[in-house]
């Protein structure tokens, strides 16, 4: 829940710390209201209303134009995660995670489980590009008493994230820009098919913590590729990559994941709709598309998971 990552967040305004004031987080503790997002009377700090699905949005000034995925998008890729199609690639990021974990942590903590007082000494588990929690959710499942920060632009995919696991907090923020967390507050940073701002992931970073990266390979969804029009990877993401996130990061590891799916049309619909062909295909054509292929085929997951380390200074 959200007052279990309060501890790694800074105002997208001043970049203090926050904490709870009743339906609010504040720079401030007051006895009293205030309008969310606005100066706070007599004090300097600022407010930010916490919705009813308990969430917070911390985008910064200026930054509600980063409205993220929007709701059909979030609502196919719950479909089609909720079907379980990645439940593997969910373990395996959630094994990744919880393997790295005993190299970020301060002496006297372990890895087995982190005691509530502890986590801000310990640090978070922070998702940027959470989507609706799903990686995410599985790594707490990996990591008794941890705590994580799911970050999101989508209001839609918020809603989702706050209720993906108990001990999940939800914050809205825009990836491109300063990240409403305090630096080193992550012991791991999870980027699942999400963009990567490379100085702000080395920030909230702490020295000895992981950057854990998923990317598409070439060949993922390749049966789709060509017969739905589908945006084409990069052959040279993985370079490029190391490149974006260079220097602020070092590759600690790389290694591969591919299964193969079978998927019917309803769950090819839901693939495709939860990815970035979604924000350029005509729906209908694309529907039109999809009736052409057989009635169930197979469609191969092919991704790399790349650890990073915090580049030395």
């Amino acid at each position: 829940m959200l007052d279990d990552v309060i501890g790694a967040l800074a105002c997208p305004r001043c970049g203090a710390a926050l904490t709870r004031a009743g339906p609010v987080l504040a720079c401030t503790v007051l006895a009293g209201t205030a309008l969310a997002g606005t100066a706070l009377a007599g004090t300097g700090g600022h407010a930010f209303d916490i919705a009813r699905q308990g969430y917070v949005s911390l985008l910064p000034p200026g930054g509600r134009g980063a409205q993220g995925d929007s709701a059909a998008m979030v609502a196919a890729r719950a479909d089609f995660l909720a079907a379980g199609h990645y439940a593997g690639l969910a373990g395996e990021i959630a094994r990744a995670a919880a393997a790295v974990i005993p190299e970020g942590l301060p002496a006297g903590v372990t890895g087995a489980g982190v005691a509530a007082g502890d986590r801000a000494a310990a640090g978070y588990v922070v998702d940027v590009g959470a989507g609706p929690g799903y990686y995410l959710a599985a790594a707490l499942d990996q990591m008794p008493g941890w705590a994580g920060l799911a970050l999101d632009a989508s209001k839609f995919a918020l809603r989702r994230a706050a209720r993906a696991h108990d001990r999940i907090g939800a914050v809205g923020a825009d990836a491109w820009r300063r990240l409403p967390v305090a630096d080193h507050a992550a012991a791991v940073v999870l980027n699942v098919f999400a963009p990567r701002n490379g100085a702000e992931l080395g920030r909230i970073l702490q020295p000895s913590g992981r950057l854990l990266v998923v990317t598409p390979n070439a060949g993922h969804l390749g049966e789709l590729v060509g017969p739905l029009e589908l945006l084409r990877v990069d052959p040279r993401k993985d370079e490029r990559l190391t490149s974006t996130l260079s220097p602020h990061f070092e590759l600690a590891g790389r290694r591969e994941y591919a299964t193969a799916l079978r998927l019917d049309h309803r769950d090819i619909a839901a693939v495709v709709a939860m990815g970035p062909t979604a924000w350029h295909a005509d729906p209908a054509t694309l529907a039109g598309r999809i009736r052409r292929l057989p009635g169930v085929m197979p469609v191969t997951v092919s991704v790399t998971l790349s650890t990073f380390r915090p580049a030395a200074r």
